[in-house]
Order: C-alpha cells, then structure tokens, then sequence
C-alpha cells in the first residue's frame, strides 16, 4: 500500500500530566491538580465525538478504522481508572478498532498504580513506553525523575506478569551528571531487561526546558554545569547503536531500536506520511484526501496550547512540493531510507531532480549512502540529521511550481 491510498488510521491522544517536571523535559506538560482530570477527559471525549464532523468541514472523510492508538505525554497512567475506562469506551464507540490494533501508553516508572494497570488492561493495551531515561539512580534524581532502577526494573516485571509483553523503554545520553561509563552501564541493564523496543535519544538544548534555559544563561541550579560535551553525546549514541544491535535490539530509525518484527508501528506512521488525527493539548494530526487530479492533498493541523481545549488552532493543506520535501526528511529517519523510484512515481522526476542534487552533494561530504536505488544516512549523518534535512527544506523553490488547492476550495 502507497502512502497516497487508503489507510487505517493511528489516534494521538495528549495527557499532559505529570507528577513533576523533568528538568530538561519541552513538551506541552505539567503538574496540574487531580481535579483538571476529568474536564480534560471530558473534553477529549466531545472532540473524539466531533472529529468526523470537523475533517468533513476541512473536506476530508476520517477513517473509521484505526490500527494504532498512541497515549503519550505527560504521564496518562496518572489518570484514575475510571477515567482511563471512559476515554477508550469514547475511542471505540467512535471508531472501529482492529482486533490486532497496536495500543501504547507512555507512564513512568513507580507512577502506575495497581488499580491503573489493571484498567491499561481492560482497555486492550498491548504496548507500554517507560520512560525510563537512566538506570543510574543519582542521574534520574538530578534529572527530576522519581524513579530508581529497582522500581523501573520492577515495573517491568508487573507490566510482563500482567500479559503486556511489548515494553520499550527511553533512555537520554546527554544528562546532567552522566558519564560513559554510567551510559554504558545504564545500556547494560537494559539490555538485560529483555525489553523488545529501545528509544535513545541524545539531549538537545531547548530554551524552554529549566535545564536548557541554565544552560544558554550560564547557570548551575539544575546541574547544568555536569552535561556532558557534544562530542561525549555523540560517542554515547553511537555506543549505544553498537551495543544494542550485538544485543538483537536493531536500530530501524534515528532514536528507535528492536527485536524483528517488534518496531513501533504507531510512530512509523509518522516517518511513512500515513494519516493520524491528534487530540489533546498541543497534539498534531496528518490527514489525507484525494483532489480532482487523483493526487494526495495533506492536512496538517496542530491543536490549543489551552488545556481547556483541544480545538485546531493550526490548520494548513500541504502542497505537493511541501509533501515532496517531508517525504525526504522523514524517510531519511528510517534505516530502510528513501526509495528514489517511489519518490520519482509519486511526485515526478522533475520535481525530485533538486533532491537528487543536494543527495550527490551530501554523499560527497560523507553525510548520505546512495546505491543508485535508495538513499540512506550515514552513521556520520545521523549525528548530524538535523543538518541533512535542513538541505531539503526549500527545495519547493527549486522544482517547477505544481501547487494544488485542497478538495472543495
């Protein structure tokens, strides 16, 4: 199946609440008391009920069927149970969801109740992300994380026991206080877990986390003074590449490690451009209709900042050289990379040719492998993702001008 046919449907649904704030954490979360629960539950659960509604106003018909529910955050298993009981009573009673639908919950060691896992699995989830971030207890508490590893081991053990095998588990290279010594041995026990998925993610510097603001401003409040340089990060990530994948734990995207056949299905919609609709605060959607000339218009639309709500507030039709450029960067991500033929059938020779030019000029400098068939990143260019797919931003300026309007405009 192309990305431009019809597809299932993933759900993205944001809780934005946590029990503290990690220092060096930039997402659209806080610590919010109980009672703000069950209104914003209440809302995500009028919004499931009005999404078709919405799409069709926006000139797109919203699947019915979806394949990947994805809970991230924040922490959702900090809901009660009752609340997590109505949000997926509210999911299915808007949408069928496949037998064999991959469903994910994001919680935090030590901060799922018995009485939370317990409603996790009448609801039908089969996957849990632990984010789990270091096994070194002095690295998690300066990072704000209220975990050890015994108890992020232990809830390993209950998630198993409770018949949700399919754990991944997050681990950061770059906190305050880490060293490559304790990365390797936070590496260690994770292999040791058996866990089938892994995501390694190298820290980034963002002023609107605690840790990134003390560390553009000099500061020493939150230990900013302890991050390890950019080349430690680096060589920390790519240990982990090497250790995970002795391990049997294969390295599939830039972040995304796993036994055969136990990648995130979920989060490849994202990187394959195939169509999810987010609810919650500050979620995003990608969905997909097919104009007069047969070709895929792509809405993309990101919700409120307002916790009050989860209206779009971001609303904008891709055109087809928009599209043509996400389908670099985001493919670049996967290992697989970009099949160059797809791309060509897809969007034109003509409008690819651009591409291919910065692809000839990125492999020359060691950043991109192409055999002639598809083009992947380098180990080099991993390091420097960020930079690669910079190169393929603006290259609708380059390709002959073939913009579309989005069905009934």
């Amino acid at each position: 199946m192309t990305a431009l046919e019809s597809d299932a449907l993933g759900l993205y649904i944001s809780i934005p609440f946590c029990r503290s704030k990690c220092t060096y954490c930039n997402f659209a979360s806080g610590v919010y008391p109980a009672s703000e629960h069950a209104r914003y539950v209440n809302r995500l659960i009028e919004d499931l009920a009005a999404a078709g509604e919405w799409a069709g106003r926006m000139g797109v018909k919203l699947p019915r069927h979806v394949d990947t529910v994805y809970l991230g955050g924040g922490t959702p298993s900090l809901l009660a149970p009752e609340l997590l009981a109505r949000l997926f009573a509210a999911m299915r009673a808007e949408f069928d969801l496949n037998p064999d639908a991959e469903i994910t919950v994001e919680c935090a060691p030590g901060q799922l109740a018995d009485e939370a896992l317990a409603a996790l699995v009448a609801a039908g989830v089969n996957r849990v992300s632990l984010g789990v971030q270091s096994f070194i207890d002095r690295e998690a508490a300066v990072s704000g994380r209220l975990h050890s590893r015994a108890v992020a081991l232990a809830d390993i053990q209950r998630l198993r026991a409770e018949g949700i095998a399919n754990l991944n588990v997050d681990l950061i290279a770059g906190l305050a206080g880490q060293s490559f010594v304790s990365w390797q041995e936070s590496l260690a026990v994770l292999i040791d877990s058996g866990v089938l998925h892994a995501s390694v993610y190298m820290l980034e510097v963002d002023e609107d986390s605690r840790l990134g603001r003390e560390m553009l401003a000099g500061g020493s409040r939150y230990h900013a003074e302890l991050v390890p340089t950019d080349d430690t990060i680096a060589q920390m990530y790519s240990t982990a590449i090497e250790k995970l994948g002795k391990a049997g734990l294969e390295q599939y995207e830039i972040s995304n490690f796993c036994r055969r056949g136990y990648e995130s299905r979920h989060n490849l919609r994202y990187w394959q451009r195939r169509p999810y609709l987010g609810l919650g605060l500050d979620a995003s959607s990608m969905l997909r209709a097919a104009d007069i000339a047969g070709h895929g218009s792509v809405l993309r639309s990101t919700t409120t900042d307002d916790l009050a709500g989860s209206e779009p507030v971001e609303t904008a039709w891709l055109s087809v050289e928009q599209q043509h450029e996400e389908a670099w960067f985001l493919g670049l991500r996967l290992n697989a990379g970009v099949e160059v033929a797809a791309l060509q059938r897809e969007f034109g020779s003509a409008m690819a040719a651009p591409a291919l030019e910065v692809v000839s000029r990125l492999v020359e400098t060691g950043l991109l492998d192409f055999d002639g068939q598809t083009v992947r990143l380098t180990p080099r260019g991993r390091l420097l993702s960020n930079d690669v797919f910079q190169e393929f931003l603006g290259l609708a300026s380059e390709a002959e001008p073939n913009r579309r309007s989005p069905p009934g405009a």
